[in-house]
């Protein structure tokens, strides 16, 4: 099944926020002092694409987000579209239902991120990062250090990371994802967060100075 970019798109004529939006975004607000409350757009925009993918299965931003966010935060709309632009984790079109995003920095890509994208690909039909499934069920995007290089290769779907990945995970995950279950985040070999293969080598006893 081939990949695309993703079929010609439409801005939403509207954007309002709900009423779960509207009570994060007021809590985030009250944060700051008062004329201060442009420091909240990151977290505005990251509840305008959380909105949009509970209304429409994608999380993105649209224009009519963006514009929500400076009138609620008394900014001009250039202010709000520099920001989410600027920030690759703001998705600027609709995306598939899952977003693989494949760290490929230095440590990913020595521990196998080049598999993992090959793995991508063949299981979802994607050839070029930016595209998304034809069934529309993902997107993968290429993207930098993920800050979990001790775990590397690392795969994040959506906000969960996926650790110490490599083909055969992979499939076993994206296939898990199909049938509509999502499998624990975290290290897919077992271990425990950081620690070692194999377990801790280190500290793993418990000594007490003698008395007297």
């Amino acid at each position: 099944m081939a990949a695309t970019n993703g079929p010609a798109f439409e801005q939403p004529a509207s954007f309002a926020f709900d009423a779960d939006s509207e009570a994060e975004i007021t809590k985030i607000v009250a944060r700051y002092p008062v004329g201060k409350q442009a420091s909240a757009v990151i977290p505005a925009l990251y509840i305008v694409q959380k909105q949009m993918k509970r209304d429409t299965g994608s999380a993105w931003v649209p224009l009519k987000g963006m514009d929500a966010v400076g009138a609620r935060l008394g900014m001009p709309p250039i202010r709000v579209y520099e920001v989410a632009t600027f920030y690759f984790m703001f998705n600027m079109k609709p995306i598939g239902k899952y977003h693989l995003q494949v760290c490929t920095t230095t440590p990913c890509w020595l521990r196998g991120s080049d598999a993992v994208t090959e793995a991508c690909q063949h299981a979802t039909g994607i050839r070029n990062f930016g595209d998304t499934s034809a069934d529309g069920l993902f997107t993968m995007t290429e993207v930098e250090c993920l800050g979990a290089c001790v775990n590397a290769p690392i795969l994040q779907v959506d906000d969960d990371f996926y650790e110490d990945m490599d083909t055969e995970k992979v499939n076993a995950l994206l296939a898990a994802l199909r049938r509509g279950e999502r499998p624990a985040p975290g290290s897919m070999t077992g271990r425990q967060t950081s620690a070692p293969d194999g377990g801790a080598t280190t500290l793993n006893t418990l000594q007490f100075a003698p008395e007297g």
